[in-house]
């Protein structure tokens, strides 16, 4: 288990800087946004499996060839309350640490729920207050403000898409169909558990690229697809209009209130987002409406999955099986 160590070792650190670093450099995503939502997932789960199977192989080395047959030596000796003479300083240490990060990314993942979790039941109870209904139209309300402002709230069966008077009164009937379809789209596709799962990423480890890097992606990736969601319904140029509308509301006022045009799954979720990189966001969204480029071919875009499915399956290996490497 040795070999398997320094390859898990190596591949997590590969994960960790280079990959994704490389990834938000790229242009073709923009081409394809949900390959490359495939592949930033592939890395933050391979990332994190290497990283902590990296640690667990190397503390269990001393106990077996592979990592079942060690976990169960590991097992009996703490059930049998035997010595662990085998492990050394250095083994213990690397037990430990897997066991401390593995604890702390399950227990940043639960925290981040339940504050995502509180904010949203806030924001709904200010909902049912300053909000009314939308005329014939099922799931959504509209709250009085000037400001141009459309979001999702997610939960469920009670999700709701919110819009303002003042977005209401700018823009034309089939500019307000491409938003609601795009926000729509979000709840459909189930978007806030990605970033659920990207912003617990990036609070357990804010110093990581990769956590930080794929935060941004993603938040803009999940855009560009409930775009694509609404092109189903409208042209380009209408489309990129509402999201000019939608964004000259993003930043919020002095108190705080709904004037934050982009997506309460994203604003509510990725709390780390700056008006700059939401500005910067927008552009791209817009500049890929307006000067469409050619979809990734099959071969480009079965290589880019290929690569992801054996980001999972390479970690996985190497932990199950790792005699293979001697």
């Amino acid at each position: 288990m040795f070999w398997a160590a320094h390859f898990l070792a190596g591949l997590a650190v590969v994960l960790a800087w280079p990959a994704p670093v490389a990834l938000s450099r790229a242009k073709w995503p923009t081409r394809a946004p949900f390959t490359a939502m495939i592949l930033w997932q592939a890395i933050a789960l391979a990332g994190g499996l290497s990283m902590i199977g990296a640690m667990l192989v190397w503390g269990l080395d001393p106990l077996g060839d592979n990592l079942v047959e060690a976990l169960g030596r590991f097992g009996e000796m703490a059930f049998a309350n035997q010595p662990v003479d085998t492990l050394g300083l250095v083994h213990v240490f690397a037990l430990s640490a897997a066991g401390l990060l593995s604890a702390h990314l399950i227990f940043t993942l639960l925290l981040t729920y339940a504050k995502i979790r509180g904010q949203r039941k806030r924001h709904r109870d200010m909902l049912n207050l300053l909000s009314s209904p939308a005329v014939n139209r099922p799931a959504t309300l509209v709250i009085n403000h000037p400001t141009p402002v459309a979001y999702c709230l997610p939960g469920g069966a009670r999700s709701v898409t919110v819009l303002s008077d003042g977005l209401l009164d700018l823009l034309s009937p089939a500019e307000l169909d491409a938003v609601l379809v795009h926000e729509r789209a979000h709840l459909h596709q189930r978007h806030h558990l990605l970033l659920w799962a990207f912003a617990a990423w990036r609070a357990a480890l804010p110093w990581l690229p990769t956590s930080q890097l794929a935060q941004r992606a993603v938040n803009e990736l999940i855009e560009m697809l409930a775009d694509d969601e609404a092109l189903k319904r409208v042209q380009e140029p209408v489309l990129a209009r509402a999201i000019a509308i939608v964004a000259s509301g993003s930043l919020p006022d002095q108190q705080g209130d709904f004037a934050h045009g982009h997506s309460l799954a994203v604003t509510a979720l990725a709390p780390g987002a700056t008006p700059d990189q939401d500005a910067g966001a927008t552009l791209n969204r817009i500049r890929r409406l307006l000067t469409p480029q050619p979809p990734l071919s099959l071969p480009q875009q079965a290589a880019a999955l290929g690569a992801s499915g054996l980001l999972l399956v390479a970690p996985t290996l190497l932990l199950v099986a790792p005699w293979v490497l001697g």
